[in-house]
């Protein structure tokens, strides 16, 4: 294996890396706004020797760069989208916002664009030292969050030449991400009602700020009946304004809905349609439902996994300093016992007993075949990767045990030495993972015969209708 040889070229690049991942931290830009944080990458990759196509499937911010020829193709897939609401500063235990009510990088997409892009830089300098055949491709991939933007890209045939594709996540530990995700769909409801004086005239308006809550209050009675795996989230976006003596003429709610399968999350969605248009016959008011985004399950694949699992074993994980721990032990206790507990919970006892008073996880967390299927729990656009091409994810210890995606901790953590060890990690295993794969054709058919045995007589749909823009593209 040629692992030691991909860790020496990350490593020797890693300040170049570092750097990258802070500014992008910096620049912390949500759905469809990361045009610094895109121009930034798409600058790397032209001086790194890739030709650079940019916005793919109409999207200004997606992107793809490309080195070397024919086959096989691999795709390391990027992100690099933050969060509204989660500004925090760097490097501190207690919550500090930099700005109240600012973005922040909740989710760490900082490291994990910018790790993706060490491992095709990587992947890259080997094919020159060895004169290996093929293509690597980083796609640049905006709006995972809120936003799916790889669906967008799927159903413009973007991955369709790609022979298999690669990913990773910061994490809490370090593993092979479970290979089954929640489908969803994303779904504006606005409503429309007439304004009125609400105490001289109340007779006269139509409140669509009462279509909402009633539509909310009838979601909460379907919730017994959908599937228990389903999950149904709102957020009231526009409450019609903020004087309670006029009847609020416009109102809307914001719905995400998700099920183990597309079909299940569509079957639930045509309900919830059906509950806002009974709120506005009951209040007198008329709704608009406007579709926003969708992305499909991931499809897990045993074969490509196994082979991460073997290389993640060679990297091994990162020492850490005292100072490191002193900070992660800090962070460490602003989380909940709920929080900490959660996390121990999940572990298998031997390793929850290794990790006693220890604040990062520190060793690779046992590989099984059964990870493929393993519930991920929330939601990803790589799945519609999945369905499309092999594909495989691993999760790199860049936060404390216990941390919550999307917190202040995830933040604040997300431009230290910690986080940073684990974005290099990550870089070194997606590097070694797609160089083996790509130096064994036989491995990689075997890839392909999984997912087409997974799909059996399925065929990949992208679940956001054709008419339907990215939100950037819209009026």
């Amino acid at each position: 294996m040629d692992i030691h040889h991909i860790i020496n070229l990350i490593d020797e690049k890693k300040d170049k890396w570092i750097s990258m991942s802070n500014q992008i931290w910096e620049f912390a830009e949500t759905r469809f706004d990361e045009f610094r944080s895109a121009d930034l990458i798409c600058r790397s990759l032209e001086s790194e020797g890739f030709s650079v196509q940019k916005g793919l499937a109409g999207i200004d911010t997606a992107f793809v760069g490309s080195y070397g020829s024919g086959s096989p193709v691999v795709a390391i897939l990027g992100e690099y989208d933050a969060l509204s609401g989660l500004s925090q500063k760097s490097g501190v235990s207690v919550y500090d916002p930099i700005e109240p009510g600012g973005n922040g990088h909740g989710c760490g997409h900082n490291l994990l664009g910018t790790g993706s892009l060490a491992a095709a830089v990587a992947l890259k300098d080997m094919m020159e030292k060895e004169g290996l055949q093929g293509t690597v491709k980083y796609y640049g991939c905006p709006a995972e969050e809120g936003g799916s933007g790889k669906t967008y890209m799927a159903r413009e045939g973007c991955f369709n030449d790609v022979d298999f594709a690669l990913s990773w996540h910061p994490w809490t530990t370090n593993t092979i991400l479970p290979g089954n995700s929640l489908a969803n769909c994303q779904v504006y409801f606005k409503f429309k009602g007439k304004s009125a004086h609400a105490a001289v005239q109340p007779h006269l308006g139509r409140s669509a700020l009462d279509a909402v809550e009633l539509m909310n209050v009838g979601v909460n009675y379907l919730r017994e009946h959908i599937i228990s795996e389903a999950r149904v989230h709102y957020a009231i976006t526009n409450t019609g304004g903020f004087s309670p003596n006029v009847v609020q003429a416009e109102a809307e709610v914001l719905y995400l809905i998700r099920a183990p399968k597309t079909p299940q999350v569509q079957e639930i969605y045509e309900r919830v349609c059906n509950i806002a248009k009974g709120a506005a016959l009951m209040t007198g008011t008329e709704v608009e439902i406007v579709f926003d985004k969708a992305c499909s399950n991931l499809m897990g694949n045993v074969t490509l996994n196994a082979k991460m699992a073997e290389v993640f074993e060679e990297v091994g994980v990162p020492s850490y300093t005292e100072e490191e721990i002193r900070f992660a032990k800090q962070l460490h206790a602003s989380l909940s016992e709920e929080d900490k507990a959660n996390e121990i919970s999940k572990l298998p006892k031997e390793i929850a007993r290794n990790l006693k008073d220890k604040p990062i996880f520190d060793m690779v967390y046992p590989y099984s075949d059964d990870i493929a299927d393993a519930p991920l729990g929330g939601s990803t656009d790589v799945g519609d990767v999945s369905w499309i091409v092999p594909t495989a994810q691993v999760g790199t210890a860049c936060w404390v045990l216990g941390t919550p995606a999307h917190t202040w901790q995830v933040v604040s953590i997300g431009s230290t030495s910690i986080g940073h060890k684990g974005m290099l990690q990550a870089g070194k295993v997606l590097a070694g993972t797609a160089l083996e794969v790509m130096k064994d054709p036989e491995l990689l058919e075997k890839c392909k015969q999984e997912l087409k045995e997974r799909l059996g007589n399925n065929v990949y749909q992208c679940p956001i209708p054709k008419e339907i823009l990215p939100a950037q593209n819209r009026n």
